[in-house]
């Protein structure tokens, strides 16, 4: 059986900001591929669900370990920061990882001013209510205009309701530091092999070139620096997203 190149997406997203990515890489012949969705953001949240980071993580660790087989780990914004919780707890459990958003592991990383609106109480909640409500159309002029196509962007805010507004709440306030220096400690202590630490040049949301380089080489990561895009790279430049995933791939 071959390896299962296994894709996990972060917020406000869904499984559609891959499709381009996906697209590329069927071309280039590989087609064991898995999306993950985290629940809430375009899938259903389970009873009693509370949208914490330790929940995420054992969710993934759950969907990673019903996978028959060898994997390589995909995870884009905050499903990047799933995979770095996993990998913090469990870093033998895939044969590789690539990561963007590195910085969030970084000692000196703050949130940035949406997210830290979100962290705030009754701020927050206006926030996400804000964007549940937003006209679809201001939505994908919005979401088009940082990288997203319009197609993909329209797509997410299909998905975008009162659930995935109390996850995007309960995941942020749990996060807020100290949590992402813990988990920070906790992965380069784990030393998960054979990563790549994905680095959009124009993505300001989780740290600077600086430190999320750091963070690599803290774990021996390669480094992959994408230049001329933004937060959703695979949305703007598939190609060169397929290309980098490739030669990861075949170097392990």
């Amino acid at each position: 059986m071959g390896t299962t190149k296994v894709f996990v997406h972060g917020n406000p997203e869904t499984s559609a900001v891959w499709s381009l990515l996906v697209a590329e890489l069927k071309k280039r012949g590989v087609d064991n591929i898995v999306l993950l969705t985290p629940p809430g953001f375009g899938a259903p949240t389970p009873a009693g669900w509370g949208g914490t980071m330790r929940e995420y993580r054992d969710w993934l660790i759950a969907e990673l370990e019903a996978i028959s087989g060898d994997i390589d780990l995909v995870g884009h914004d905050w499903g990047a920061g799933h995979v770095y919780g996993v990998l913090s707890e469990k870093p033998g459990i895939v044969r590789s990882w690539a990561a963007d958003c590195a910085g969030l592991l970084h000692a000196d990383y703050q949130w940035h001013d949406m997210a830290q609106g979100w962290q705030a109480p009754e701020l927050g909640e206006q926030m996400v209510a804000g964007m549940v409500a937003m006209p679809d159309d201001q939505f994908v002029d919005a979401f088009s205009g940082l990288g997203m196509t319009r197609e993909i962007a329209a797509e997410v805010k299909s998905k975008i309701d009162d659930e995935m507004a109390r996850c995007i709440l309960a995941l942020y306030r749990d996060a807020a530091q100290p949590a992402m220096v813990a988990v920070g400690k906790q992965f380069v202590a784990a030393q998960p092999k054979n990563g790549l630490v994905i680095i959009a040049e124009g993505d300001h949301f989780a740290g600077s070139l600086e430190t999320m380089t750091a963070v690599a080489n803290s774990v021996g990561a390669d480094v992959a620096v994408l230049p001329e895009v933004g937060h959703w790279w695979m949305c703007q430049r598939p190609d060169l997203g397929a290309d980098m995933l490739m030669a990861h791939w075949a170097s392990q």
